[in-house]
């Protein structure tokens, strides 16, 4: 074991994760952990198929004596949020991550730490080689590409899993069972204006130091967009002279809140004097409203060699930022009733990116009501609208509605309760879960989920508790033994 994991027990958990964390599995390129499970699962004399999208699916025999007890199924996705800090030099296709312990906590260096869904699919591959364990048929579900569009989840066909029970141990919080989970969808907007010709002296403008994170989990937090506070600064600008926009490109995964926006300027007015004072401005408005969330937010303008190049400008640049300020960010509605307290409905103004004569931005939706997320969306459509812009509402995936009369979710209960001596909190999430998915074509599946504490996730704050892990695994065991 590296000094990361040195002494960590129990080691048949920890083991597995290790070996987890040095296989590249960014999404949509998950080639080599699939080749990883393929050859882990055969290993151990277990079976191994994988579907048309290359879901993998491990076959785990039962233990002697424990036959006759229906399958379980234990469920987690391959890949991770490829997430760096702008100055780290790292290749989430060729690099293991490099995992540092601070405490009781797992971390990586510069870079998501992939513990999402990593732990989770340690944990299955731990229980499923645990000689403590006493279990009946086991099947490991192992996914692609959940972080980018659920789509190996959503691919599944009816007869594949022969389970009628489904634990899904992706979800980052210790003592919860989760019983229900937002639906969402993205849409992509395109400004498309051509470009004039001019400006004397360029500029470079970034938005550092945010805190960025999981647009689901984090949203309720109130953190800052990079991209929004890029456009708050781009307006206060325009007040104040005439200037260019050569280029915008700010945040990246479609579930992370954006961290960093660089937006580069030219312009035949304004002294660099002026864009300070302005982003002094800007900077001191945004702490004002978003403190103490974002105790680190910095804004910068650099001047840079750059004159006569093609950019935006007049009532074209207007209208773009127009847009960024008007497409919405963050939480539009709370639950009511019995789940009063918990999000139902936001929005994530995730990317923009410059290509050419054309700004493209990325928003994805989530809600727990389908009725909230098809106005949400269609608002977004609106706004697109209204700035002449280009919009494609990508297709959406299922909400996971709570069924609190599940004869599993009863059992996971009461074994939590044996284990740990306290009751479960049991509620629903934000995030979008495969369950809901999965519940499609095989409409009788109960299902749940759970996991260990872990905060930070799809950015490179990514933590993972070392003592929660242990808890939650030897209620895991507990669990699959009382099957």
């Amino acid at each position: 074991m590296s000094d990361a994991f040195a002494g960590l027990e129990p080691r048949i958990i920890w083991n597995c994760f290790e070996q987890i964390t040095q296989v590249p599995r960014p999404s949509k390129k998950e080639g080599r952990i699939i080749a990883f499970m393929e050859q882990w699962g055969t290993s151990h004399g277990f079976e191994v198929v994988k579907d048309a999208v290359e879901n993998v699916l491990i076959r785990v025999p039962a233990t002697p004596g424990r036959e006759a007890v229906p399958p379980v199924c234990l469920q987690g996705h391959l890949d991770m949020v490829p997430e760096k800090n702008e100055e780290t030099e790292f290749d989430f296709e060729t690099d293991p991550i490099q995992v540092w312990r601070d405490g009781d906590w797992l971390k990586a260096r510069g870079t998501t730490l992939g513990a999402d869904n990593g732990i989770g699919l340690a944990m299955a591959m731990a229980v499923a080689i645990d000689p403590e364990v006493s279990h009946g048929p086991l099947e490991l579900l192992f996914t692609v590409d959940e972080e980018t569009g659920l789509t190996g989840a959503m691919s599944l066909v009816p007869g594949f899993l022969a389970s009628r029970k489904l634990i899904n141990i992706d979800s980052e919080e210790e003592g919860v069972l989760f019983v229900g989970c937002a639906g969402g969808g993205d849409s992509d907007i395109v400004w498309a204006r051509p470009k004039i010709t001019g400006g004397r002296r360029g500029f470079e403008i970034k938005v550092t130091g945010l805190q960025g994170g999981h647009s689901g989990l984090n949203i309720v937090e109130n953190r800052g967009n990079a991209i929004k506070l890029m456009g708050h600064f781009l307006d206060q600008l325009a007040d104040q002279g005439d200037y260019g926009l050569v280029s915008l490109d700010g945040g990246d995964k479609h579930n992370a809140i954006p961290r960093q926006c660089t937006a580069t300027l030219v312009t035949d007015d304004l002294e660099q004097g002026a864009l300070e004072a302005i982003r002094d401005q800007a900077l001191a408005a945004f702490r004002q409203e978003f403190a103490p969330i974002e105790p680190d937010a910095e804004l910068t303008v650099v001047p840079i060699r750059l004159a006569d190049v093609p950019h935006w400008g007049g009532e074209d640049l207007r209208q773009l930022i127009c847009l960024i300020l008007s497409l919405p960010h963050g939480v539009r509605s709370m639950c009511r009733g019995d789940l009063a307290g918990l999000v139902e409905t936001s929005t994530n103004l995730a990317r923009v990116r410059t290509d050419g004569d054309t700004v493209e931005f990325l928003t994805s939706s989530r809600s727990s009501v389908e009725a909230a997320l098809v106005n949400l969306r269609e608002s977004i459509a609106a706004t697109a609208t209204l700035a002449n812009a280009a919009i494609t509402l990508h297709e959406s995936y299922p909400a996971w509605q709570p069924n609190m009369d599940s004869a599993l979710l009863a059992h996971c209960k009461k074994i939590h309760e044996e284990v740990t001596g306290k009751a479960p909190a049991v509620t629903i999430i934000h995030a979008g879960l495969e369950c809901g998915i999965i519940g499609e074509p095989y409409e009788d599946m109960e299902m749940i989920s759970f996991g260990p504490d872990m905060h930070g996730v799809h950015s490179p704050a990514e933590r993972l508790s070392i003592p929660s892990t242990n808890n939650v695994y030897t209620y895991l065991k507990a669990l699959i033994s009382s099957m």
